[in-house]
């Protein structure tokens, strides 16, 4: 059929009937669709990771760190640090009057040697009746002498000794005195148990002090550590050797590497934690003992 033969009716019904079947045939699909997600398999599912992270916080303190007391009564005859002295395990810091005890010490000396040589007085004799008695036995055993003589002979070198003996013990107990005065005059001389700082003073020159008074406080100088509990949940993931990142308020544009050197082997059962130490790894830091300071955990579970 010609288009020119109809009407104009007619085309432009036709033209509505082919722009509706143009329509309504299905588009092909997309080549940027999505595809659908593939189904898991069966059994298996897939559980995203969760990170927990803990904050500890505490003061740094070091292993060395202790108030030095008077180990007997006495007066300060003399300060040799004040605070801020670096000190060397040794170093005397300040000495109590000790002149009386030197003098029992020269004392207990001189008792000593005299009773020395009292003993070695005595071992001579001793030697001396040791050969008349065995002189005596064998002029007795040729039957020489009487039994009297010899008797005599043997007590004398019995008697001899027992006097040894005694010069002896003498001897001993010189000794002991001697020791025990030599002792009570080393504790006039207050001195380092360890190397460290001087951070507090407590006596001043010429005061009298008490056995069990405080004289100094001396602060190693390192290593510093930091002590701090734990939830249990983390026993298994907290390990020796593990390192950890430390920071202070004190400084708050640096940061400090640190290791665990400890974990506790047991839980407290009233607060469900453990123990952990750390250690910062460079013993010359800005940090000081005292200091606040905060380590962040971060543990996956």
């Amino acid at each position: 059929m010609r288009l020119k033969s109809l009407s104009p009716v007619a085309v432009f019904s036709l033209g509505l009937a082919l722009t509706f079947t143009a329509c309504s045939e299905p588009m092909p699909p997309s080549a940027s669709a999505a595809p659908e997600p593939a189904a898991n398999a069966p059994g298996q599912s897939i559980t995203p990771a969760r990170v927990n992270t803990f904050t500890a916080s505490g003061p740094l303190v070091v292993e060395h760190q202790l108030d030095l007391m008077a180990q007997r009564d006495g007066v300060i005859s003399r300060l040799a640090v004040d605070v801020g002295t670096w000190v060397k395990a040794g170093d005397v810091l300040a000495e109590l009057d000790n002149r009386q005890l030197i003098a029992d010490l020269e004392a207990a000396r001189s008792k000593a040697n005299s009773t020395d040589a009292e003993l070695r007085s005595w071992q001579s004799e001793e030697k001396v009746l040791d050969a008349d008695y065995d002189r005596a036995k064998k002029l007795w055993d040729a039957q020489l002498i009487p039994f009297e003589q010899f008797e005599h002979a043997k007590y004398k070198a019995e008697e001899e000794h027992f006097e040894v003996q005694r010069a002896e013990q003498s001897l001993a107990a010189a000794g002991a005195t001697q020791q025990s005065v030599a002792l009570e005059l080393e504790k006039t001389r207050i001195r380092a148990p360890f190397a460290g700082v001087i951070s507090r003073r407590y006596v001043r020159d010429g005061q009298e002090v008490a056995r069990g008074d405080r004289l100094f406080w001396i602060t190693g100088d390192g290593p510093l550590r930091m002590g701090f509990t734990v939830p249990e949940k983390f026993i298994n993931q907290i390990k020796k050797g593990l390192e950890v990142t430390l920071t202070t308020s004190d400084l708050p544009d640096r940061s400090y590497k640190a290791r665990v050197i400890e974990v506790s082997p047991v839980i407290d059962p009233s607060s469900g934690s453990f123990e952990v130490l750390i250690q910062v790894e460079k013993s010359r830091t800005d940090l000081r003992p005292g200091m606040n300071a905060s380590v962040n955990l971060t543990m996956s579970r």
